[in-house]
């Protein structure tokens, strides 16, 4: 090759090298253009992103009120629980508390004795029946081992024999229990 091809071959490879140096230099302006893209795509991103934080804002504060409203609810029905839980065992009292005031008005009337015994004996067994009915038992005196979780020594009697020592001699007061739970200890005398 001669000095003029080279120099040709020089002077072409150098205009591809400066249309090169042009290309990258116009690509610039092409990364500006991406970059503006990039910065409404994160303008975007962030008014979405500010978007979705409303709604769970709202979402938060309204679950954090309904359970507000949740704590307030319950509070009020226990309140009304503890004023009025009574009132159904009340109400299965009322008819025992008309036939007694019967009962009072008859007695007085009455010139035969057992029937009057005989009355007070029936209004006894209903009010024994409607105890039963919500869960109260008495608790069982007779011939019983003495149990400090059912029984209250109230008196010891002494010299009732081997037989009788540790176990339950008479009953003053009767005991209860509600659901098995004592409401009541039998006060009872002891032997020993």
């Amino acid at each position: 090759m001669s000095n003029t091809e080279q120099n040709t071959e020089k002077e072409i490879l150098n205009g591809e090298s400066l249309n090169n140096e042009e290309t990258t230099n116009t690509a610039e302006p092409q990364d500006v253009c991406n970059d503006t893209t990039s910065e409404e795509e994160s303008v975007e991103t962030v008014e979405t992103l500010k978007a979705e934080l409303e709604i769970l804002k709202d979402k938060y504060l309204r679950a954090v009120a309904e359970f507000d409203n949740y704590k307030k609810r319950t509070l009020k029905e226990k309140t009304e629980l503890i004023l009025n839980g009574s009132e159904k065992t009340v109400t299965m009292f009322l008819p025992i508390i008309d036939d007694m005031e019967r009962a009072i008005t008859n007695a007085g009337k009455s010139t035969d004795i057992a029937a009057v015994e005989e009355g007070w004996e029936l209004i006894y067994n209903k009010f024994i029946k409607q105890l039963d009915s919500i869960g109260v038992k008495k608790i069982e005196t007779n011939d019983a081992d003495f149990d400090v979780d059912y029984h209250e020594a109230v008196a010891m009697v002494p010299g009732m024999g081997d037989d009788k020592k540790g176990k339950v001699i008479d009953c003053v007061q009767t005991g209860y229990t509600l659901n098995d739970k004592v409401i009541r200890h039998a006060k009872v005398a002891v032997g020993q």
